[in-house]
């Protein structure tokens, strides 16, 4: 294991990194106001290059993640930001609705490896009982990214346009791809990764197992549904705010800092406390959030002003920061070292499959309802409710998990 010190560098790299790229992504809820009129698209193009990134994203995470167990998480995390700050810069030369969703699927291809090399990074340098801690800072990003990206989208939009915004975000990924390259370093005596190397034909049956688990299923349906919220929420907001509340983009940017906030304490205070569960309860408790997330859907839509809309949208980004936070960590404490890169691009498929179908229907359901974005919020909630069904059929580990973890910490 490395030294507290070098594990704390790892994970603030780890952290800027996904800082960056929920920037590249988020920005694009913002640009597409812009990208939207001087293309001239429907509310279903709109969707479409919205869900775009997410396909690419999720063809790529099981990939990644057996790319990550077998030839290293280091080199497919270089790989993976090197991409992505390509094609986030190709972005910006966008000239129709087939280029911009062709750079957008492959700017998804690209950063598709980063989240399960850079969960099977925290499991190699992190002890068990601060996986959970470890994840929850990295995930904090997406807090502080909605809390800084209404406003900063909103003053690179109006001062500098679309296209250069996404020229700059690319030529930040290749500074942060230098510092992984320097300063990302991996331990050698982690020994489950020893008994992974020496070991190979153990290993290839746990990995296959991985498919026929229980588990890895509930997670998939589980991660679909609340990232299903969570994408639809994010990539739709702005267009709906300034659609059927009246508000334009400056407003927007004030408003919606107020959930930005809740999220990132919310995910802070989630890693926390999900370290601090007692075992088996994890699965009441998800499920409790995600009853929760769906009562505060229903209010948001039927919110009678903006102010209340934003209350509901604030606390309803509590509990899908604590679900969001809550799945991996599962994975991470449930899984032997050795398979969570590919646990966890698994299991990461569904939420960003999710992210890549949701925008895309929400597009759809308002062009069929008129312009209306009720049935849309309908929708989520049913997804709230699959994914509660989810958490509560989940089982634990089966037996060939608790040998191989016995095993691995002879």
């Amino acid at each position: 294991m490395l030294p507290k010190r070098e594990r704390n560098l790892i994970l603030i790299l780890l952290f800027l990194g996904w800082c960056l790229g929920n920037l590249d992504r988020y920005i694009m809820n913002y640009a597409v106001l812009q990208i939207t009129e001087d293309l001239n698209l429907s509310a279903s193009a709109t969707g479409i290059i919205l869900s775009s990134f997410f396909l690419g994203y999720a063809i790529m995470q099981m990939p990644g993640g057996w790319l990550a167990d077998r030839v290293g998480a280091r080199k497919v995390l270089l790989a993976s930001v090197i991409l992505w700050s390509i094609f986030t810069g190709l972005s910006g030369a966008a000239w129709s609705l087939a280029s911009m969703v062709i750079i957008r699927f492959l700017f998804g291809i690209g950063e598709g490896g980063f989240q399960p090399s850079s969960s099977k990074i925290i499991s190699n340098t992190f002890p068990v009982k601060e996986r959970g801690r470890a994840m929850s800072v990295m995930l904090s990003s997406s807090g502080i990214v909605a809390l800084i990206i209404p406003v900063l989208s909103a003053f690179l939009l109006t001062a500098i346009g679309w296209r250069t915004t996404f020229v700059v975000f690319g030529a930040l990924g290749a500074l942060i791809a230098f510092l992984y390259w320097k300063y990302v370093r991996l331990p050698e005596d982690n020994p489950e990764e020893k008994l992974a190397r020496t070991t190979k034909p153990a290993e290839k049956g746990l990995v296959g197992s991985l498919m026929k688990t229980p588990l890895i299923w509930n997670m998939v349906i589980a991660y679909f549904c609340i990232y299903a919220v969570n994408w639809g929420l994010a990539t739709w907001i702005p267009t709906y705010l300034v659609q059927d509340r009246g508000l334009d983009l400056i407003s927007i940017g004030w408003v919606q800092t107020i959930p930005g906030v809740t999220l990132l304490l919310g995910i802070f205070l989630s890693g926390y406390l999900v370290d601090k569960l007692p075992e088996g309860k994890e699965k009441i408790v998800g499920a409790i959030a995600c009853a929760l997330t769906g009562l505060m859907l229903y209010l948001m839509f039927t919110a009678p002003s903006v102010a209340a809309f934003i209350t509901y949208q604030t606390i309803v980004n509590l509990f899908i920061a604590f679900v969001i936070t809550l799945l991996p960590v599962i994975i991470l404490k449930q899984l032997p070292t050795s398979v969570t890169g590919t646990a966890m691009g698994i299991a990461n498929t569904g939420g960003q499959l999710a992210g890549f179908a949701t925008p895309m229907a929400i597009g759809f359901i308002v062009d069929a309802f008129d312009g209306s974005f009720n049935a849309a919020f309908w929708m989520l909630i049913v997804f709230a409710v699959i994914c509660i069904i989810a958490i509560l059929t989940m089982r634990n580990k089966g037996e060939l998990f608790d040998r191989a973890k016995a095993e691995a910490s002879a």
